[in-house]
C-alpha cells in the first residue's frame, strides 16, 4: 500500500527523492521555500555509483545527454610542477564507465522533467509537526539550514564555518588544462564543463573579497591569472565552506520522518561527493520505501538508514580531512607526500 509524502527542498537530493516515490506510486508533495527555480551553479563531478543511481530512477539518459566525460586531471603546485594525477582513469577502469561532469542547471531540468508533479515554490516550512500530520513521510531534502533536521534533532548537530570561502565561475574558453593547484592556505581548480567552457573555482581564506581574488592568484600558472582576468567579477558565486557537525545519530526519526543530502550530511565540497551523496540517498531511501509500503514505513526507514548513514557521514569526513590537507600553510610537506600518490 502507497501513502503521502511531503519533500521538503526541491534541490538535486528533494527532486531525485520526490521521482522515486512516485515511480513507487506515492502521493508526494514537493514544498520549497524559493520563489523560483535558481539556475545558479556549475559543474557537478557525477561518481558511477551515482550515475547507476540515476538510472535506476529513470533519469540517466537525460542526465547523460548534457553531461561530459571526466578523464585527465592532475594536482599542480602553483608553478605548473606536476605533483599527482586525479584518480579518474582508476575510476573508470573499476566502474566501466568515466566520471561525467554536468553543469548544476542542467542536471536540475532533467530532475524537473521526469517529476510529474509541481514543485510548490514560495514555501517556507516553519511547522515540521503541521505537516507530519498530514502525511505518511516527511522527508528533509532542504540542505544545511534544514528546518526538518532541526525538528527532528534539535540543534546540537549544525552548521559549522572551516575558515575558508570559495569563488566560483565558468570562463568563456576551454583551457585544456584541468585538475587543481594547491598553494599555500588556497587552491584554484579547474573542469570541464560544456564546449567553449570552463568550470573554476578558487578556495581562499574567509574574509577574502573578490577585489583581492585576483590578486592571490598572481604568479600562478596559466591559465589562472588569465581565468580571473577575462572573466567578470559580477558573475562570481562566493560560497562559504560550512559542514554539519557533529554528525547525526541517524537519518531518520520517529518511524515517519527522513533526511537526505546536505541536510543529513553537509560536507565540505573537497571530494566533489556532495551531489553524487544526495542521489544515493534519494535512490536508496526511496527503494526502500517501494519494497516495504506505508505500513512498512518505519522498517523501510531504519533499512535506509542502515545502508546509508555510516558510507554518507565516511564520505563528509574524508571531505573535510582533504580540505584541511588542501588548505595548509606547511605546503612542502603536503606536496612531498602528494608525489608519493601511486599513478
Amino acid at each position: 500500500m502507497t501513502g503521502s509524502a511531503a519533500v521538503v527542498g526541491a534541490g538535486v537530493g528533494g527532486l531525485a527523492t520526490a521521482i522515486g516515490l512516485r515511480r513507487a506510486g506515492w502521493r508526494v508533495t514537493v514544498l520549497d521555500r524559493r520563489e523560483t527555480l535558481e539556475r545558479y551553479g556549475t559543474a557537478f563531478g557525477i561518481h558511477p555509483t551515482a550515475q547507476a543511481a540515476l538510472d535506476r530512477l529513470g533519469v540517466g539518459e537525460a542526465f547523460r545527454a548534457r553531461a561530459l566525460p571526466y578523464r585527465d586531471g592532475l594536482i599542480r603546485s602553483p608553478s605548473g610542477a606536476v605533483l599527482a594525477r586525479l584518480p579518474l582513469e582508476r575510476i573508470e577502469r573499476r566502474a566501466g564507465r568515466p566520471e561525467l561532469l554536468i553543469s548544476r542547471p542542467y542536471l536540475l531540468d532533467a530532475l524537473i522533467a521526469a517529476l510529474d508533479v509541481p514543485v510548490r515554490y514560495g514555501h517556507d516550512v516553519t511547522d515540521v509537526a503541521a505537516l507530519a500530520a498530514e502525511h505518511d513521510l516527511v522527508v528533509g531534502a532542504d540542505g544545511i539550514n534544514s528546518a526538518v533536521r532541526a525538528a527532528a534533532f534539535g540543534g546540537r548537530s549544525r552548521p559549522r564555518h572551516v575558515g575558508t570561502v570559495t569563488w566560483i565561475g565558468i570562463a568563456g574558453f576551454e583551457t585544456g588544462v584541468y585538475g587543481e593547484t594547491w598553494g599555500r592556505g588556497r587552491f584554484f581548480g579547474m573542469t570541464p564543463i560544456e564546449p567553449g567552457r570552463t568550470n573554476w573555482y578558487a578556495a581562499v581564506p574567509e574574509a577574502t573579497t573578490a577585489t583581492e581574488l585576483r590578486e592571490l592568484f598572481t604568479g600562478w600558472h596559466d591559465p589562472i591569472p588569465r581565468i580571473l582576468s577575462a572573466t567578470d567579477p559580477g558573475s562570481w558565486i562566493r560560497y562559504e565552506m560550512r559542514h554539519l557537525y557533529p554528525a547525526l545519530p541517524a537519518f531518520v526519526h520517529g518511524g515517519r520522518t527522513a533526511l537526505v543530502g546536505d541536510a543529513a550530511h553537509a560536507m565540505t565540497p573537497n571530494l566533489g561527493q556532495g551531489a553524487c551523496t544526495a542521489i544515493l540517498d534519494a535512490e536508496a531511501l526511496t527503494r526502500a520505501v517501494a519494497a516495504r509500503g506505508r505500513d512498512g514505513l518505519p522498517a523501510a526507514l531504519r533499512a535506509y538508514d542502515a545502508e546509508r548513514r555510516r558510507d554518507a557521514q565516511r564520505v563528509a569526513f574524508g571531505s573535510r580531512a582533504l580540505h584541511r590537507v588542501m588548505s595548509t600553510r606547511h605546503a612542502r610537506l603536503r606536496d612531498s607526500l602528494v608525489r608519493l600518490i601511486p599513478a
